[in-house]
């Protein structure tokens, strides 16, 4: 007796389905081999500290009995601390000042190297990212004895004028001291992203400007600003982060003015003290979160507000 045998097309038709579960799962485990990498290094350098931090924000060391769980009391005594208050609106200050002026500086820069009038670009471009390149110690160092009234720049001027400049690190004048040295170092970071997205805005929309007879100021306005309404918006966010991450300079600049300069002066510099010389780890810990915090919900309200923009 003869047994019929299915054509070849049906056996695949029916082998097919069972085989393309097992193709997808290998395909899946596929990306996530590809993404390990990134994920085990995110998860080792940013989200393990911050566990750890706010484990630690949870507990307090006591003289007797040690490390003892204390909850919320630790950020409760942070909203009420005077000296984290009084870094925090330093820092606000610094922010709300130097910010526009660095971001206006390099705005304008970027400005006059697309115009394409300025000779010799290419020098005044690498000049002005120059300091870019220099250390934020090194530059901080260089200001500093440059500020100092009784010997540097400062002082000679002074000397050899016979007149009376007023001390930049006093403590009046050192956060404006301060604000000169960070714009003095990242106006040709920021150029440089205005200067990038600048370049890219097609000729087209200037050829159309020409025609309509739009003069130089008109296509800024209507051209060149709008179209890198992005990068502003990237700037201002990073310089914003960059603001309440305030440490380097303040640091350096307090052995050169220790009157005006204290352990609190910005939040960071204020951590600092807290963990490795009053040994408040703990405490630190939490500020370090407080701050964290802050500073994420401000930037999200400016990228909010330049996407509101945009649309």
């Amino acid at each position: 007796m003869t047994t019929l045998q299915p054509p070849p097309a049906a056996a695949g038709a029916v082998g097919r389905p069972v085989k393309q579960p097992v193709e997808r799962q290998r395909y899946a485990w596929t990306g996530w081999g590809f993404m390990a990498p990134f994920a085990i290094v995110f998860a080792l350098v940013f989200l393990a500290p911050i566990a750890y931090s706010l484990y630690l924000s949870l507990f307090r060391e006591q003289l007797i009995g040690g490390n003892q769980f204390v909850g919320l009391d630790n950020y409760r005594r942070a909203m009420e601390d005077p000296q984290f208050w009084s870094g925090l609106g330093r820092v606000a200050l610094f922010l709300a000042v130097q910010v526009p002026v660095m971001l206006g500086i390099s705005l304008i820069v970027a400005l006059a190297l697309d115009s394409g009038r300025l000779y010799g670009k290419s020098f005044f471009r690498i000049s002005i990212f120059l300091p870019y390149a220099v250390p934020a110690v090194v530059a901080t160092l260089m200001w500093g004895f440059m500020y100092g009234t009784r010997f540097g720049l400062l002082g000679d001027v002074n000397d050899a004028l016979g007149t009376a400049i007023p001390d930049p690190l006093s403590p009046d004048l050192v956060l404006a001291a301060i604000g000169n040295i960070v714009t003095w170092e990242f106006v040709g970071y920021n150029m440089l992203i205005f200067y990038s997205a600048l370049r890219v805005i097609p000729h087209s929309l200037y050829e159309a400007a020409e025609i309509d007879g739009a003069g130089q100021f008109r296509v800024i306005t209507a051209i060149k600003l709008p179209a890198i309404r992005g990068a502003l918006v990237i700037a201002t966010i990073f310089s914003v982060i960059g603001s309440f991450q305030l440490f380097n300079e303040p640091s350096i600049l307090q052995n050169l003015a220790p009157n005006a300069i204290t352990t609190y002066f910005t939040p960071n510099l204020y951590t600092y003290s807290l963990a490795f010389s009053g040994g408040q780890h703990n405490y630190a810990a939490t500020v370090a979160l407080v701050m964290g915090l802050i500073t994420m919900v401000i930037a999200y309200a400016v990228q909010l507000r330049g996407m509101n923009k945009g649309a």
